[in-house]
């Protein structure tokens, strides 16, 4: 893989104004899955309008960049096809059919695509490209959806949203390294880990626990060692990483907030909250780091949510049931997946 700009940050190629050469031409747009409607709205971020809509097959759960970051791909869950996006025009092409891809990701060499089949309960390795089968791993728990690559990208810790459990993938062997199951906390549903994100030292994974209302802390080196939980808020959700790298997003979509993490000290240093409440969900953070972007998934809307002081600038009606909301172009070299992990 591509080796990381600086040895103590793994997110450093993602300042603002570091975009690749391979999207420089393209369109600031946000992409949003509908996958109650069918549908993925695109929407200028200076003017907040809607620019276009167009249908999909069933249930769009992300939009998600290449690891060449030249297409973006519509995962249509039910439907079992990918919708390519010319980030140029914004136009979509031909879908690919693809069995149940709840979710997508890149290895951190661009040689294999990974698609999340939460149904199937399998990882299938695919050609990047084509989306060729190359080989097919059964996962033992249920609901495989999102993801993260360790430091020096030798594996990636995945989480299986219905049976609390989490899986260490060895990336160049394709095979199971570790199982772990989450132990949940007194007095809390059963534990449902959602989005991961590695620390900028690379020490750490965070795993949102939608069902604990906060993140789980593990050791990122093998094995991997669950080392504790931080509340955040009411359906802890989707993590995001904050372009100068020091602040971990946290959206609680149980609660309508957004909580963010000081990385030194791995305590919750501020909480945003959404007027008159919301949902929000699945999202990015502008090229620029000053707004993050998110769906409101059971309000039929987006939320452009300023960090320096929180305001909320925009709530955008959208189809119904928007879901992982991509920003696009965003500052990184490559793409590890879902709705935009750039590095």
């Amino acid at each position: 893989m591509p080796l990381p700009l600086s040895p103590k940050d793994v997110w450093a190629a993602d300042r603002p104004g570091r975009l690749a050469a391979a999207v420089r031409r393209d369109p600031y747009r946000i992409y949003v899955p509908n996958s109650g409607s069918n549908t993925v709205t695109e929407i200028d971020p200076r003017t907040y309008k809607v620019i276009r809509t167009f249908r999909t097959a069933r249930e769009p759960q992300h939009v998600v960049p290449s690891w060449d970051l030249k297409t973006l791909w519509v995962n249509n869950d039910l439907g079992n096809t990918l919708t390519p996006i010319n980030p140029l025009t914004g136009l979509p092409g031909r879908p690919v059919a693809v069995h149940d891809p709840y979710n997508l990701y890149f290895t951190p060499d661009g040689k294999h695509a990974v698609v999340m089949a939460s149904n199937d309960k399998q990882l299938v390795f695919r050609d990047p490209h084509t989306m060729a089968v190359q080989k097919v791993l059964p996962v033992p728990c249920a609901g495989v959806n999102h993801a993260d690559f360790s430091a020096d990208g030798t594996s990636f810790l995945v989480s299986c949203e219905f049976s609390g459990q989490l899986l260490l993938v060895d990336t160049a062997a394709e095979k199971i390294l570790q199982v772990l199951r989450l132990p949940g906390q007194r007095g809390m549903h059963a534990p449902m880990p959602q989005d991961v994100k590695l620390s900028p030292d690379g020490r750490f994974y965070y795993v949102a626990d939608m069902m604990t209302n906060g993140l789980w802390v593990l050791s990122a080196q093998p094995p991997v060692r669950i080392l504790k939980f931080i509340p955040t808020g009411l359906g802890a959700h989707g993590l995001y990483v904050t372009r100068n790298s020091r602040y971990l997003i946290i959206t609680n979509r149980g609660e309508g907030s957004i909580s963010m993490l000081d990385f030194v000290t791995a305590k919750v240093v501020r909480k945003i909250k959404i007027p008159r409440g919301g949902s929000p969900d699945m999202g990015g953070i502008s090229p620029d780091g000053q707004v993050l972007w998110v769906s409101g998934r059971y309000n039929a809307v987006v939320y452009a949510i300023r960090f320096s002081d929180g305001k909320l600038l925009a709530r955008i009606p959208v189809g119904k049931g928007p879901h992982g909301l991509a920003v696009f172009p965003q500052p990184g070299r490559y793409s590890l997946g879902h709705t935009g992990i750039l590095r």
